[in-house]
């Protein structure tokens, strides 16, 4: 049995460090697949919120609400920066759309000029967007979150079972 599930340990690139060896270190520490999977599941669904800066806080209260490792939560939603920088002009203009607004010239370029110049001023030009952009995130994560839960706990409960093979 061991044979077939070393496929999830086989390689030495990103997904490896990044992915498989901290899920080890938790599984060695006594951390279940599920608590590993709900932690990876709201990393990756709260990592991609639209509201910048608002991730962190977003995960460290879902790590403290769930007790669920603070880490393993905020490795996952620092890997999923670069998506929540690629979707939030999309959901800005979901947001729109969803609240009947006008569609804005808002783009990354223009709200990280705004950012530079005067970030208090920046969150005021931009809270009304932000928001309706959070809303529809909301949705989406309310969708998305468990169905990732799953697609990540079959093979982390793989994982766990090479863990206990290999003592």
């Amino acid at each position: 049995m061991a044979a077939r599930l070393n496929p999830l340990l086989s390689g030495s690139g990103l997904w490896r460090r990044k992915i498989v060896d901290p899920a080890l270190v938790l599984l060695r520490h006594g951390v279940t697949p599920e608590k590993i999977a709900m932690g990876m599941a709201l990393g990756i669904t709260l990592g991609v919120a639209p509201g910048i800066g608002s991730t962190t806080i977003l995960c460290a209260i879902a790590a403290f609400i769930l007790r669920l490792n603070p880490a393993a939560i905020q490795i996952v939603n620092y890997i999923m920066s670069p998506l929540q920088v690629a979707l939030l002009i999309p959901f800005i203009r979901a947001g729109e759309w969803t609240f009947g607004e006008a569609s804005s010239s808002v783009t990354l370029d223009s709200i990280r000029q705004l950012v530079q110049a005067d970030w208090l001023h920046a969150i005021a030009v931009l809270w009304t967007a932000t928001v309706h952009a959070m809303a529809v995130w909301a949705f989406f994560v309310a969708l998305l979150v468990f169905p990732v839960y799953w697609l990540l706990l079959g093979p982390l409960r793989r994982l766990a079972r090479i863990r206990t093979v290999a003592k």
